[in-house]
């Protein structure tokens, strides 16, 4: 019989993680590591790596055995919410407002909510440094919706959104989509799938297929978008 020490690698100054594939037989559950820090150094390694934090004390990593994804040229949206996007009621920034967005995503009412404010200063340092990104939606210049997440290479791995006004983090996550899909990028990761990106199409694929794709996107360099959203125009969600 395996032992804990057999099934979860024990961190500790040293920055690395084990391969999730070698590992793969252990990881039914997707918890491949405790321990280490949340420093960018270790932060980007994780991410490259298809591996995330999801509790800071300890602090846990993970890499499930199923990954939720958005396929960029099939995102599904409904008429209603196309209506919404027609009529050009939200404001969407990229960049604008990183700490406000996290902020705001840590007091979305969570079951084992894991944003404390240590993984907000360590993503905020990921921001200062270019790896992590925000979406902000404004309504009458107040911010009431959001994306955040962490860019490696051609990937974008989505970690929360928050929304104040209904359809706000569904008008900021569309903007996201339709600007990674424009630019290039190659893999959209949320992790796990909840009603809300299922409804816009995300689905599950395999661990494997995942890091197949991962190992692709990473080793291409594509450009978030900074500012206002280029896609202002109600004609502009005509087709998505």
């Amino acid at each position: 019989m395996s032992s804990l020490h057999d099934m979860v690698a024990f961190l500790e100054k040293q920055i690395w993680f084990p391969e999730p594939r070698r590992y793969d037989r252990y990881l039914k559950e997707g918890l491949l590591a405790v321990g280490g820090d949340l420093s960018v150094r270790r932060l980007r390694l994780a991410y490259e790596k298809g591996i995330f934090p999801w509790t800071d004390d300890p602090i846990t990593w993970w890499c499930p055995q199923q990954r939720g994804v958005f396929e960029l040229n099939k995102i599904h949206v409904s008429r209603s919410l196309r209506r919404v996007l027609k009529k050009q009621r939200f404001d969407v920034t990229f960049n604008t407002a990183f700490e406000e967005v996290i902020e705001a995503c840590a007091k979305v009412p969570r079951p084992g909510g894991w944003i404390t404010p240590r993984f907000i200063r360590a993503y905020q340092q990921m921001h200062d440094q270019g790896c992590a990104h925000s979406v902000e939606c404004w309504h009458e210049g107040s911010l009431v919706g959001g994306v955040y997440g962490v860019q490696v290479g051609a990937a974008f791995a989505g970690e929360s959104m928050f929304y104040r006004v209904s359809n706000a983090s569904k008008v900021a996550l569309l903007h996201l989509l339709r600007a990674l899909r424009d630019r290039g990028w190659r893999l959209v990761d949320i992790q796990m799938l909840t009603p809300v990106t299922q409804s816009l199409g995300a689905l599950y694929i395999s661990r494997e297929t995942y890091l197949d794709r991962l190992e692709i996107a990473r080793s291409h360099t594509c450009t978030f978008p900074m500012g206002p959203s280029q896609y202002a125009c109600a004609s502009q969600w005509s087709s998505l």
